[in-house]
């Protein structure tokens, strides 16, 4: 494979990477809320495909962080847990769809080149 220079001195640091988004499960739930401003436990487990269990450790984690916040409540006495993106939820999501972008940046340059008759 041919080292060009865009590739070499491109930043790949994984550290880069904001470790709280970077799992399947909490940026799966992180990128439906952006998507519908919020919704239901039950909502993003069923858009997400996750389970319970999986669910609930994941989104304690983003609510540590501050990237998301839970509304409960009881609807026909039945708990009901409403999640939001917080403000900073969505500046994180922003810069790490960014820097995920960056990581395929000098490898899109070489595809489209590739692919010009």
């Amino acid at each position: 494979m041919q080292n060009t220079s865009s590739a070499t001195e491109q930043n790949f640091d994984y550290k880069r990477l904001d470790k709280v988004i970077h799992s399947r499960i909490r940026f799966a739930a992180l990128c439906y809320l952006d998507a519908v401003d919020s919704a239901s436990f039950i909502d993003i487990r069923d858009r997400i495909g996750a389970t319970d269990g999986n669910l609930g450790v994941h989104l304690r984690k983003l609510e540590a962080a501050g990237y998301v916040f839970c509304d409960k409540t009881f609807q026909k006495r039945i708990p009901l847990s409403l999640y939001r993106m917080t403000r900073q939820g969505r500046n994180a999501l922003q810069v790490y769809k960014r820097e995920v972008s960056e990581f395929f940046s000098p490898f899109n340059h070489e595809r489209s080149a590739l692919n010009t008759p």
